[in-house]
C-alpha cells in the first residue's frame, strides 16, 4: 500500500490535456504543455480577487457603457438599458447574447468560483468530480465574458459620423473589463488537482 502511494506521488497530470505522467518530465508527452508542480491554493489571494471583481461589478452595471450621439442629441446607455434598446429594435439575438454574457455569466462566475474556493477551504463540500466540472465550466464561459466590451469597441470604431451619429465607450467599459480580469485571475489561482488529492485523502481517512 505504501509503495502504491509513493508511486502515485511520482505522477502528475498535465494542466492542459490531463495526461498522467511522471513528474520527472518537463513537458507533457502528449500535447507538449509545460508541466508544473501542483500549486498550493492561495485562498486569500482568490477571495481578494473575487472581492475586487465584485466591487467593479457595481459601476460596470450602474455607469453608462456607451454614449451615443445622434442628430446633435446624446444618449447614455448602461448594459441593461442597452439590452432593452436592442430588444425594442428587434435585435433579439444580440440582446439575448449580451444579457447572458454581460449580466448572467458574471454573477454565475462569482457564485461558482466562490463555491470552488469554499470547497478547497472546507473538505467534502463538493465531490472532486463536481468541483472539476464547475472549474471547467468557468474556463468555458470565461471566454465569452468580454462580449459586451467587444460590441461597444466594434460600434465605436465603425460608427463615427460626427454630430450625425457617433458612438463612444463609457466609463463602465473599463470597470467591466477590470471585473472580468479579476474573476479570471481568481479562477486561475485555483488548481483543480487539489480537489482530487483532498478528495482521495478524505476517502482514505473514512476508510
Amino acid at each position: 500500500m505504501k509503495e502504491q502511494e509513493e508511486n502515485a506521488r511520482e505522477l502528475t497530470g498535465c494542466p492542459l490535456c490531463g495526461q498522467v505522467q511522471t513528474r520527472a518530465r518537463s513537458r507533457c508527452q502528449s500535447c507538449g504543455q509545460r508541466l508544473h508542480p501542483q500549486r498550493t491554493p492561495n485562498l486569500q489571494y482568490c477571495w481578494s480577487l473575487l472581492l475586487t471583481g465584485l466591487i467593479f461589478y457595481v459601476p460596470a452595471n450602474l455607469l453608462p457603457i456607451m454614449r451615443t450621439t445622434q442628430l446633435g442629441g446624446t444618449d447614455y446607455n448602461t448594459i441593461a438599458s442597452g439590452v432593452v434598446v436592442l430588444w425594442e429594435h428587434g435585435s433579439y439575438l444580440i440582446a439575448g447574447i449580451i444579457f447572458v454574457a454581460s449580466l448572467l455569466i458574471p454573477l454565475a462566475k462569482f457564485v461558482v468560483v466562490s463555491a470552488l474556493a469554499l470547497s478547497q477551504q472546507r473538505e467534502g463540500l463538493l465531490s472532486p468530480r463536481n468541483a472539476t466540472r464547475l472549474y471547467r465550466l468557468t474556463e468555458f464561459v470565461g471566454r465569452w465574458s468580454m462580449v459586451d466590451v467587444f460590441v461597444v469597441g466594434f460600434l465605436a470604431a465603425l460608427i463615427q459620423m460626427g454630430n450625425l451619429m457617433s458612438i463612444h465607450p463609457g466609463p463602465a467599459a473599463l470597470a467591466f473589463a477590470a471585473m472580468v480580469v479579476a474573476t479570471m485571475l481568481a479562477a486561475n489561482s485555483l488548481d483543480p488537482r487539489v480537489f482530487w488529492e483532498r478528495g482521495g485523502a478524505l476517502n482514505a481517512e473514512r476508510a
